[in-house]
């Protein structure tokens, strides 16, 4: 099968977990009772803990959470809003198990970052996503999404009242700045977050004559996924630049496919790809026009788009 989700983890038992928080993700209405047919408890039968799940006040489980992970951030919330404690003791036998069922469901498990690489606390996993899979959005979120929608349209709605009546009075042009300057300060609330996640992509770089994206490069594009979608209006343009270096054709075909790695990554972390386009400019614009081959030429620029 095809692999969707890959899971990054930093211990054998973190990384079982990050594998079924990585099913809930592709099936968020799942129940505990869709978890243990998904995952059954012959996976793990050398753990000394029979049962892999067990819901939050269930009274049929082994009687308490020893043995399982319990923290707030480690518990699995399915579908129908329960809590549930996932298994936390994994022999090696019982993952390699885990890591090949999982497999059927589209879901890989990368080799073992490196200890001093934290991405979270307590060894921690993440999540990528794989061959341009996009995971349903859970029906709260769908929820939520539509509540953003109605509250942004009276917004608009109470703004066009007010503005309709202030022109009404004398102290017409000193009430509608005050309006104009509410407006502005929501409309470039990401502006700053923007350039900052920016400027850590052009640190990263690109390896020379490459367009894949580094390690280092994917986590500042984590971060701009998220506030995109946590900013439905915002809009944006990547654009690719490379020094004067090498010839004009390739350079020009280079920064469209860097430009275009970031924008897919972008898509395959939710992002609706109407709100993203990309340019490649070659070398046609340096920043430093003195030295067209110096390394601050080599650069993406992601720009807001009204």
């Amino acid at each position: 099968m095809v692999s969707k989700v890959r899971v990054f983890g930093k211990a054998q038992n973190r990384t079982a977990l990050g594998i079924v928080n990585a099913y809930m993700v592709m099936y968020p209405q799942a129940t505990i009772d869709d978890l243990r047919k998904a995952f059954p408890d012959s996976l793990n039968p050398d753990s000394g803990v029979k049962i892999n799940f067990i819901a939050e006040g269930d009274s049929t489980g082994p009687g308490d959470y020893n043995g399982y992970f319990t923290a707030e951030d480690e518990m699995i919330v399915t579908g129908d809003g329960k809590k549930v404690a996932l298994v936390k003791m994994w022999t090696k036998p019982s993952f390699d198990r885990l890591v090949a069922h999982a497999s059927q469901y589209g879901i890989e498990v990368a080799q073992f970052d490196p200890a001093d690489k934290g991405f979270g606390k307590k060894g921690g996993y993440r999540l990528e996503y794989l061959n341009g899979y996009v995971p349903p959005m859970p029906q709260a979120q769908k929820k939520s999404k539509w509540v953003l929608w109605a509250l942004l349209v009276v917004l608009l709605a109470v703004i066009a009242v007010l503005v309709f009546f202030l022109t009404k009075k004398p102290m017409v042009e000193e009430k509608v700045v005050e309006v104009e300057k509410i407006v502005t300060v929501v409309d470039t609330v990401y502006v700053q977050q923007v350039e900052d996640i920016q400027k850590d992509f052009n640190a990263a770089q690109f390896a020379k004559g490459k367009s894949d994206l580094t390690d280092d490069a994917k986590e500042p594009l984590f971060k701009l996924a998220d506030l995109m979608k946590k900013n439905p209006q915002l809009k944006l343009k990547v654009v690719g630049h490379t020094s004067s270096e090498g010839s004009a054709s390739v350079n020009q075909q280079l920064s469209e496919e860097r430009a275009k790695a970031a924008v897919d990554f972008l898509i395959n972390r939710g992002v609706d790809t109407e709100r993203l386009s990309y340019e490649g400019k070659g070398s046609s614009e340096p920043v430093n026009t003195d030295n067209p081959e110096a390394e601050e030429n080599r650069r993406t620029e992601f720009i807001i788009e009204e």
